[in-house]
């Protein structure tokens, strides 16, 4: 009885998350503008998180690249682990990561992480979204790295995922895929205010057998944009 009641609530602070209001190419709410306090301590951001935490075993997943091919993790069989980043065309956070993110993929796929980008928003919530346009965002920006539809919005409940961009750095182990990070990828959205690495700093710890510290961040930025029948969710 007790473990439904916690599935319940689970599910029902993951669909408080999801937003499915009228696009808004703005997204300044102050819930979405804030960026302070975003190292949370481990009992704080674990009582936030839905999906998997940090030490799970998480599933691998097949999804649509901009390239036209499904993609899944196994199609890197050469890789020491991956960067899962929750992210999308419109926000402005997600497009002020865009470079970053291609900086570090070109550094860190070369020492076995790929970034991997999902796109988790509903394109019928806001069309900017669509997969025709990340295509186009993709070409323009010139990513480095596979950008998947997340058709249905299957995949990043299962992570948990409440923001674009939100980070989840997964490794290889005995085990399997474990998740080692969760949250943000530094500590603003301004790249020339960055004082807290928290990606790179986690995978830099990753290639020398030691744990990410902090493990757990804070993620910033946009809502996820799902419809209210979505029975994903």
């Amino acid at each position: 009885m007790l473990k439904q009641g916690i599935l319940m609530l689970s599910l029902l602070v993951l669909v408080a998350s999801c937003s499915n209001d009228a696009p808004n190419t703005e997204e300044t709410t102050t819930e979405e503008m804030t960026e302070t306090s975003v190292a949370g301590n481990k009992e704080e951001v674990k009582a936030e998180m839905v999906g998997y935490q940090v030490g799970d075993v998480v599933e691998d997943f097949t999804l649509k690249n901009v390239d036209g091919n499904m993609l899944s993790m196994a199609d890197y069989p050469d890789a020491k682990g991956y960067v899962i980043v929750f992210t999308c065309n419109h926000c402005p956070y997600s497009i002020a990561y865009e470079d970053r993110l291609i900086e570090m993929d070109e550094k860190y796929k070369a020492l076995g992480y790929p970034i991997i980008a999902i796109n988790p928003n509903d394109p019928e919530v806001n069309e900017d979204d669509s997969y025709e346009k990340m295509i186009a965002r993709a070409e323009e920006k010139g990513f480095t790295f596979p950008y998947l539809m997340d058709e249905g919005q299957k995949v990043y409940p299962k992570y948990g995922a409440t923001k674009t961009p939100h980070v989840y750095v997964v490794n290889k182990t005995e085990k399997g895929n474990q998740v080692a990070y969760i949250g943000a990828i530094d500590d603003s959205k301004d790249a020339e205010s960055v004082t807290e690495h928290y990606l790179t700093n986690a995978l830099d710890a990753l290639i020398k057998g030691e744990a990410p510290n902090p493990s757990f961040t804070k993620a910033f930025g946009c809502s996820v944009k799902c419809k209210k029948e979505n029975k994903n969710i």
